[in-house]
């Protein structure tokens, strides 16, 4: 039988993770898993609910009702809870930060943790977020880092919004990412960095394309000669 890998991508917001991860799941034919949707899934339910996001009861009502599932239309992923389609909804900018608040409780983390593990059983996975290499799925066979500078990171998560009809400002947009780095990278646990044995890969001067090419050749060499 052909081993199926196990692929984190974790890095900032910004940096082209999510694209990444989606072509990248495409090219090998494998499932590919946003993590961090599950996060803002979480943060948008608090808003909802005008739940204060530091009341653990709070917090633990949310993660045990929560329903989440994802679904592949028209070449794009999107995020359902409850049978409402909410991509959208998590991407807007204040549950980007929310979500980041939430992702520093333990009660919240531990609880994904097992559905993450879970969606990734058998491997054949590319999965994104924050933590995938370091914390998640500490044993992966292959893990990357994809990076950006945050001037970059805020133009494009800028012209994200312009495509789909949503206008917000373009320093706040920069600066709510540049508090969010802040917050991911200082926090105690499970703070954003790269995993020891992963791939760093800087997408600041290069293209989605590149980027993937990149990541195939090295995904290439840890595959069995078997399924190459």
């Amino acid at each position: 039988m052909v081993e199926k890998l196990i692929i984190t991508i974790d890095g900032p917001s910004g940096a082209g993770k999510s694209t990444v991860a989606h072509i990248l799941a495409q090219k090998l034919n494998y499932k590919y898993i946003d993590t961090g949707a599950l996060y803002r899934v979480v943060a948008l339910k608090l808003k909802e609910g005008n739940i204060n996001p530091e009341s653990e009861e709070g917090l633990r009502t949310v993660c045990c009702r929560l329903d989440v599932s994802f679904s592949q239309r028209d070449g794009q992923i999107k995020v359902f809870s409850q049978g409402k389609d909410i991509t959208e909804d998590i991407r807007a900018p204040e549950i980007s930060l929310l979500a980041s608040k939430v992702s520093a409780h333990k009660l919240v983390r531990d609880a994904l943790l097992t559905v993450q593990r879970k969606l990734a059983q058998g491997g054949g996975v590319v999965v994104e977020g924050r933590d995938m290499g370091t914390v998640v799925f500490p044993r992966a066979e292959v893990k990357f880092f994809l990076d950006a500078s945050l001037g970059v990171r805020g133009e494009r998560r800028f012209k994200q919004y312009l495509e789909k009809g949503q206008v917000f400002d373009r320093s706040r947009i920069t600066s709510e990412i540049e508090k969010r780095d802040a917050a991911d990278s200082r926090r105690a646990l499970a703070p954003l960095t790269p995993a020891d044995d992963a791939t760093v890969i800087d997408s600041t001067t290069i293209g989605i394309e590149e980027v993937v090419e990149a990541m195939v050749k090295v995904v290439s060499h840890r595959l069995p000669s078997s399924s190459k």
